[in-house]
């Protein structure tokens, strides 16, 4: 915190970053606007026999609870922030550590320790994100006064990890907040002095803890959410995924960030990258398959044409079967359904080898669909149109998950037009989608 405050005494304002796009994620499809058209004459009613069904009875599928995956993270995240709110640190300790202790997940993989975490550190990531965008005279006080209140309740905690994991993650939230979402070739180096010095700060919180605490996946994600930082190349990258993937080989998530971590833009090159993903692969090939590879090249063959054109598609399609094999959830099937539809539309669209693996992987939506989907979750498919992009802003949840619904159905009617067309409905049971006589 000296560096820091030190930092905040120049008299120079940081310049503002100018505004960029997300970074790595594709934005959704954008259906063209149907052109205006005269209204038709009122024409007869049709006679009752020859009124054809409409589309919700010819195709049906179970649609349960379009966001109960999103208000369950948020319920977790608002019990986080809520705790330190009311100043009660123990209690936030005390459900965060049983959460951690039990490897408690959501059903779509999210660690309900890293959701409170999340949610206690919220309010003053969120005071100092504002007075970064916001710089007035005041502002060296706003951006240091939320993080000097946690300092102090760590030193109050010093043996509890889960408060230095709160304190250390709030560090590297506000430290990324610094870095902004440009070139860093153009981030004024006031900003890059201090993502670097908060970095600095969380790795020496949360080091007394790694060896104190080595069966942690919350302490385990603290570090490697503290490696994997900006600006330069911390080490230990994948020795810190290795450890959390192996604390909890049942989340898939580690995995996927592995693999964005991998790339040349951040701390890897596409020879790294392969062997981490079968090295992965070998490690968990108890629980996945080979959907260990599958997990850790997930995200990057979307964000990086060069990956994708490397990729061993054979091997990572049968991944996609093992993982399905070993994992037939709802929410795995509609995760690799909409994953699949949408890989066509992922990357640039200039290299001819990445643009036909794509092709391959997007034919897989057939057969997942038609093996291994029984129920609908729209929001998966609407963070699928975006590319599973999770800086993005959700206004209204119901759009959203509208907006998936409709892309879902879209692909499910083109899949079965041939059976539709014949008059037959499409009904997704327990067991799959069954063709019936309408």
């Amino acid at each position: 915190m000296l560096h820091l405050k030190k930092l905040f005494k120049r008299k120079s304002i940081p310049t503002l970053l100018l505004e960029t796009g997300d970074l790595g994620c594709t934005p959704r499809r954008r259906e063209p606007h149907p052109q205006n058209q005269e209204t038709p004459a009122p024409s007869a009613p049709a006679r009752a026999d020859t009124v054809p069904a409409s589309p919700q009875e010819m195709l049906c599928i179970d649609c349960p609870d379009p966001t109960a995956e999103d208000r369950l993270c948020d319920e977790n995240h608002q019990l986080g922030q809520k705790l330190v709110r009311q100043e009660n640190w123990a209690g936030l300790s005390k459900a965060i550590r049983r959460a951690d202790a039990d490897n408690t997940l959501t059903p779509g993989s999210m660690p309900v320790a890293e959701l409170m975490a999340l949610g206690a550190r919220a309010d003053v990531v969120m005071a100092t994100e504002h007075a970064i965008e916001d710089v007035d005279s005041g502002f060296a006080k706003a951006l240091l006064s939320g993080i000097e209140d946690f300092e102090h309740v760590l030193d109050a905690h010093q043996d509890d990890y889960v408060v230095a994991c709160v304190v250390a993650q709030a560090h590297i939230d506000i430290g990324w907040a610094w870095r902004g979402k440009g070139e860093s070739t153009v981030l004024p180096q006031r900003n890059r002095d201090a993502c670097i010095a908060h970095f600095e700060r969380a790795g020496e919180i949360i080091a007394p803890f790694i060896e104190q605490h080595p069966t942690s996946a919350l302490v385990a994600a603290t570090r490697c959410a503290h490696v994997s930082g900006p600006l330069h190349h911390q080490g230990g990258l994948r020795e810190s995924y290795e450890q959390l993937i192996l604390l909890n080989p049942l989340n898939p998530r580690p995995m996927r960030a592995l693999g964005n971590h991998m790339l040349p833009r951040h701390h890897g090159g596409y020879t790294e990258l392969e062997l981490e993903a079968r090295r992965t692969a070998a490690r968990v090939q108890n629980v996945w398959g080979a959907g260990g590879y599958t997990w850790v090249m997930f995200d990057a063959i979307c964000a990086d044409d060069t990956a994708c054109a490397n990729l061993d598609v054979d091997y990572f399609i049968d991944g996609l079967r093992d993982i399905l094999a070993h994992h037939s959830t709802a929410y795995c099937a509609n995760l690799l359904a909409a994953y699949c539809a949408n890989m066509p539309s992922f990357g640039g669209g200039g290299d001819e080898r990445a643009d036909s693996i794509r092709a391959q992987i997007g034919a897989c939506t057939d057969w997942i669909i038609r093996a291994h989907l029984t129920e609908l979750h729209p929001m998966i498919w609407a963070h699928a149109a975006h590319g599973f992009n999770n800086n993005l802003r959700i206004r209204s949840p119901h759009k959203f998950a509208a907006s998936g619904r409709d892309d879902a159905m879209q692909v499910i009617n083109s899949l079965f037009r041939s059976e539709l067309a014949s008059g037959q409905r499409i009904v997704f049971t327990s067991n799959g989608p069954q063709a019936m006589t309408a």
